[in-house]
């Protein structure tokens, strides 16, 4: 009998004060095809699909050298999203003119991947990346 994940679903739950423009640029814009809509006595929840998700868990040093590589100092908070897409460049001014404030354009990193930095709604900071190897591993 093969091990079962104990885990079977990474669910990011963001709220987010501006629903509608928050909703429009994750599903819209970024692209992520809408799972489920809920609504209760005076409130909505959208589930949208991010395909695979990891929990990615790094110590504040290796946290501050990925600000480094990525944006050229420390800006993020204790959660990034990263987003993997198949252009970086394109993506990254797709979300800018959707309102997603640019912190640092896309740049090749270490592990061999093209990555950029934004500002989104619901106060998420993104990063978007490109893997330029296929061989290459997600260290985001």
């Amino acid at each position: 009998m093969p091990d079962e994940p104990a885990v079977r679903e990474l669910r990011l739950v963001v709220t987010a004060d501006d629903y509608d423009a928050a909703l429009h640029f994750y599903r819209d814009v970024l692209g992520l095809p809408e799972r489920g809509a809920f609504a209760s006595a005076d409130g909505r929840v959208t589930i949208l699909d991010a395909g695979r998700a990891t929990l990615e868990l790094t110590d504040p040093h290796h946290a501050a050298f990925i600000d480094d590589v990525e944006v050229g100092r420390r800006v993020a908070g204790h959660i990034r999203v990263a987003f993997q897409v198949d252009d970086s460049v394109a993506a990254t001014s797709k979300l800018a003119a959707a309102g997603a404030q640019v912190i640092a354009e896309p740049t090749r990193t270490p592990w061999n991947s093209l990555n950029s930095r934004l500002e989104a709604p619901g106060a998420l900071q993104l990063t978007l990346f490109t893997e330029l190897d296929d061989q290459a591993e997600d260290r985001h």
